[in-house]
């Protein structure tokens, strides 16, 4: 289980700074105003940008993909996108200035969610079946890998385009027997929607070779070349909010129902606490700290993706992850 205490010198470094005319900036968030986004919120809340000088406006996304292309056009500074995605976005639009600076999802919630009662226990079972999947989710963007890894036969799938807001519902109604999403966003929507727990099977793609990382902090690298103190800023901010989420749960869904007040309390925690105990609280995490990426197993990652994707240039693992605006030492200290 992970320490209870976990904000560094560095993070609290900027709480005692004194108040300057604040940066305005805004966010891009991959998806709604749910548990996972809470540590965002708490960062407002608990003054974690006001003591970096920055005043953040949050807006909700429509996917994993959904961010990527507001922050290459400029219309955000920064987000928070699948890098994977992020990879093939920079193949296809050579030289678009955004890039990612932060790793969040050290282990991604990249995941089938199926229901035992529709046949679906392993990956084996997926064929022949009726899988829904809608196309802007990152899960979907890397289920071909999953595939491959596991060795299923793609053409006896049956594949049902989906919309984000029909796909648990179809699926606890039976139209599909499994879905391409979040781990914590289609398991905790099923059992909102009445779907009893012992019928859901959750196949997370991490599980069963697939060595990708998830969803980072990306940034205009204009902007971040032209205010790199703003980036670092907000990078620390964000550790701090992911460590005040970690210390106290119930603050970080506070916030986030602030915002969202039409939300659970209780599925909003649960989802905050799958996000935090299985992709952000990874071993490696806990050694190294939050936000930064091995080499090797990045070099891994584009190997992956290079196995189901053509990529018209020799892919850059620079291109795709520049730490130099994160703090000194890591968001997360393991005493």
């Amino acid at each position: 289980m992970f320490h209870k205490s976990l904000i560094t010198a560095t993070a609290l470094a900027g709480v005692a700074a004194p108040a300057l005319a604040e940066t305005d900036l805004a966010f891009a968030l991959d998806w709604k105003f749910e548990g996972p986004s809470a540590p965002y919120f708490l960062a407002i809340d608990a003054g974690y940008f006001a003591a970096n000088d920055l005043s953040v406006e949050i807006t909700e996304g429509a996917g994993s993909l959904d961010a990527i292309p507001k922050v290459a056009t400029g219309a955000f500074p920064v987000g928070f996108a699948d890098i994977n995605s992020l990879m093939r976005f920079l193949d296809q639009n050579p030289g678009a200035p955004v890039t990612a600076a932060m790793m969040i999802y050290d282990a991604p919630p990249f995941a089938v969610v199926g229901r035992k009662s529709l046949g679906i226990s392993e990956p084996a079972d997926l064929n022949g079946s009726v899988l829904g999947a809608p196309p802007p989710d990152g899960a979907w963007a890397q289920f071909p890998i999953f595939a491959a890894e596991t060795g299923l036969d793609m053409e006896s799938i049956t594949v049902e385009p989906v919309g984000f807001p029909t796909r648990e519902p179809m699926l606890a109604s039976g139209e599909v027997a499994s879905v391409t999403g979040f781990s914590f966003s289609s398991t905790l929507n099923l059992k909102r929607l009445g779907v009893r727990e012992d019928d859901i099977s959750v196949l997370l793609m991490t599980d069963y070779g697939v060595d990708l990382y998830g969803n980072a902090i990306i940034v205009n690298t204009d902007y971040a070349a032209e205010n790199p103190e703003v980036i670092s800023g907000f990078l620390s901010s964000i550790a701090m909010g992911w460590n005040g989420a970690v210390a106290d749960p119930d603050a970080a869904v506070t916030a986030l129902l602030e915002r969202n007040p039409a939300a659970d309390f209780d599925l909003e925690k649960e989802r905050l606490m799958m996000a935090i105990e299985d992709n952000v609280m990874t071993d490696y995490v806990m050694e190294n700290g939050l936000g930064g990426i091995d080499a090797d197993r990045m070099a891994n990652a584009i190997e992956q993706t290079k196995s189901v994707y053509e990529f018209q240039s020799e892919p850059d693992a620079s291109l795709y992850f520049d730490s130099s605006y994160l703090p000194a030492t890591g968001a997360f200290a393991v005493e």
